[in-house]
């Protein structure tokens, strides 16, 4: 058992410097080695700025630099899966950025790879980590809500422009890098919330993927209704054109009543039980875009816990590759103009 990681981090954008690199520096028991960028001055800046001894322009100089046991990929979405491979290959624990791949064939090439090396492979769903989605998976496990029979979930901001550190220029407006848009970029988060809340397979995908606003080529508001395997139906809406504020809420109908997560601003889960009772639990609020509330999603710990202690983590492969059928399948029933089902998942962790 290792009593410290040391980490190299691939992307130096915005996710890296809001969320992986300030909660790996509050680890106690990593050692950050390296960062690279294909923008060398950007790289460079970083290191200086967080004291990190090396910094390189492209990933194969990282990995092959030596002195690592595992990675963040912070890379555009194309090259997530080619990344982490290399990296695997390597013997490098990785935790890569969602989605975890553009196609169900890397995904899939990803989870044999990590078997096949015996390393850790994790994918960075954030939003299980968030207070109150524990709260509503506790009390959903309890059974005094009795069986969900239908749920909306909604998570939206104004778009990447406002947070991504290349503004406008961003790659996530560039199909060719992102492959998605608001669904590959928001909407899989909540693809895989709904599985893990629910504890139920996705089966059924009806999608309407539209560019309302947006000078790009991908998506930036999308709705896709859902039907899982015991028969469970939902929305999920994702969306880059909430421009006065940003949602990220979901409401979950019961049999005994409704419950609702991130609606209220003081109240992070709310119960309302079929005889008119409610429970109000402050959980805090679900994390947002806004500054300063990027450094605490939890992902972090638990993928350094789960490698130093040999346990693993809770977020695989194989559920980035859950969450990734329902957004393709999205996409594809966009294109269709008809309902699409998704086959049984036949990959193994």
């Amino acid at each position: 058992m290792k009593s410290q990681l040391r980490v190299g981090l691939i992307g130096c954008g915005a996710i890296l410097q809001r969320r992986h690199l300030p909660e790996y520096l509050a680890h106690k028991d990593v050692i950050i080695v390296a960062v690279c960028d294909p923008n060398l001055e950007r790289a460079q800046e970083v290191a200086r700025q967080f004291g990190i001894p090396n910094a390189y322009q492209t990933h194969q100089q990282l990995l092959q630099s030596g002195g690592i046991d595992a990675v963040s990929v912070c890379t555009p979405n194309h090259l997530h899966s080619s990344v982490s491979i290399e990296a695997m290959e390597l013997g490098l624990h990785v935790l890569v950025e969602k989605p975890m791949a553009t196609s169900l064939k890397e995904a899939e090439a990803m989870i044999r790879t990590a078997k096949e090396q015996n390393v850790f492979l994790m994918v960075g769903h954030n939003q299980r980590f968030m207070p109150a989605h524990r709260k509503a998976k506790d009390i959903l496990q309890s059974g005094k809500l009795g069986k969900v029979l239908s749920f909306s979930t909604v998570f939206g901001h104004s778009g990447p422009e406002h947070w991504s550190i290349d503004g406008k220029n961003s790659w996530f407006f560039n199909q060719e890098h992102a492959f998605s848009g608001a669904l590959g970029d928001l909407g899989i988060h909540k693809a895989d919330l709904i599985h893990w809340l629910l504890e139920d397979s996705i089966m059924e995908v009806t999608a309407f993927c539209s560019t309302l606003h947006k000078p790009t080529n991908v998506d930036d508001h999308s709705m896709i209704l859902l039907k899982t395997a015991s028969g469970t139906v939902g929305s999920l809406t994702a969306s880059w054109t909430n421009y006065a504020n940003e949602i990220n809420a979901t409401t979950l109908y019961c049999e005994k009543g409704t419950l609702k997560i991130g609606t209220d601003d003081r109240f992070g889960v709310i119960v309302e039980y079929s005889d008119g009772m409610r429970d109000f639990y402050e959980v805090g609020a679900l994390q947002s875009n806004k500054a300063g509330e990027q450094h605490n999603s939890g992902i972090i710990h638990h993928f350094v816990d789960g490698i130093l202690s040999g346990n693993g983590h809770d977020i695989t492969g194989v559920d980035g590759y859950r969450a990734l059928q329902t957004i393709l399948a999205g996409m594809e029933s966009q294109r269709l103009k008809k309902v699409v089902v998704i086959p049984e998942l036949v990959v193994v962790n």
